[in-house]
């Protein structure tokens, strides 16, 4: 769907979209999240490009019902709008940061024994009724989360022609960040990957994803929710709910933390395995891998005594902000 701009910002709002497109990000979130702003533009009468402070203390109001994060997103997004019409020389007004609710909130990293129970229980799964390739895409799916860090989202959202084999990358187009990025694959996972290949591939086209429904449609998320809270079951680990988890999202955690401990072991330094780590996860800045780094040393004494100085000089002695990254 082509959003249809009215407000006084239209044009400049077309010309955003082309400028982040061309720089590489996909123009359906811009288009979705610009559609918002400029309703509200409309609703407050501004038919030319400006924005005055009352403006952004309007649209900073938090709406009923509004998550914190949804808040967060929906005001720095516009402010990011509005600095780009200020370099252009438009006279607006830029709001101020909203900044996220601090939160104690930790998330759950898998020991070598829970990992190695929830991948039984992954492994010996059978399904009463359902989808039955389940038996062999799910191995594969949970390793790439485990494996490489991925995002649920990111990891249904491969197809075949994303999968290189010659190479043993994957590259991700469907992303939380709209910039591709590519994983790359270690020996076991690329056998794993193409054992699994041998079996399906030759039904898909290029453009087709490799993890489906019975009816050929990507798998959808909420099924591999329900396909979690199973194996942890089986698994014996304990499930605490209301977004304590563990959750499949802690995976990615958990895939960072050993991936820090082993840059350490291998003896890099902090300020290569920083931005490493943060590109390779697909983060748009070093601060949103912080609490990685911050989680890995309050888990290892040793790295502690090692990089929890450097990080400090970093980031600064603040309390780290834990949210779905």
């Amino acid at each position: 769907m082509k959003y249809t701009y009215v407000s006084g910002f239209a044009d400049e709002m077309n010309c955003y979209i082309a400028y982040k497109e061309a720089s590489g990000f996909k123009r359906l979130s811009y288009e979705k999240r610009l559609a918002q702003f400029d309703r509200f533009c409309v609703s407050q009468g501004i038919t030319d490009v400006r924005f005055t402070e009352n403006d952004a203390i309007a649209w900073a109001v938090k709406r009923d019902e509004e998550a914190v994060t949804t808040h967060y997103s929906r005001i720095n997004f516009a402010k990011n709008f509005l600095l780009y019409l200020s370099r252009k020389g438009y006279d607006v007004y830029i709001p101020h940061d909203i900044k996220s609710i601090q939160s104690d909130f930790k998330p759950h990293i898998y020991t070598d024994d829970e990992i190695f129970r929830y991948f039984q229980a992954v492994d010996t799964y059978e399904p009463d009724k359902g989808n039955k390739k389940n038996l062999i895409q799910l191995p594969v799916l949970f390793r790439i989360l485990y494996c490489c860090g991925t995002r649920i989202n990111e990891t249904l959202g491969i197809r075949k022609k994303d999968v290189d084999f010659e190479n043993g990358i994957i590259a991700l187009y469907e992303t939380k960040n709209d910039c591709a990025r590519y994983i790359v694959l270690s020996d076991e996972l690329l056998d794993l990957i193409t054992q699994y290949a041998d079996k399906c591939f030759y039904a898909l086209e290029d453009d087709e994803y490799i993890f489906t429904n019975v009816n050929g449609d990507r798998l959808c998320g909420d099924v591999i929710y329900e396909l979690h809270r199973k194996f942890l079951d089986k698994a014996q680990i304990p499930y605490f709910g209301d977004g304590n988890g563990p959750r499949i999202h802690d995976w990615r955690h958990t895939f960072a933390v050993r991936s820090f401990k082993q840059m350490v072991d291998n003896g890099v330094d902090l300020y290569v395995a920083l931005p490493v780590l943060s590109t390779y996860l697909g983060h748009k800045t070093i601060y949103a891998t912080e609490k990685y780094l911050r989680l890995t040393v309050n888990i290892y004494p040793y790295i502690e005594e090692k990089w929890a100085a450097s990080i400090n000089d970093i980031f600064g002695k603040v309390a780290t902000i834990y949210e779905q990254d």
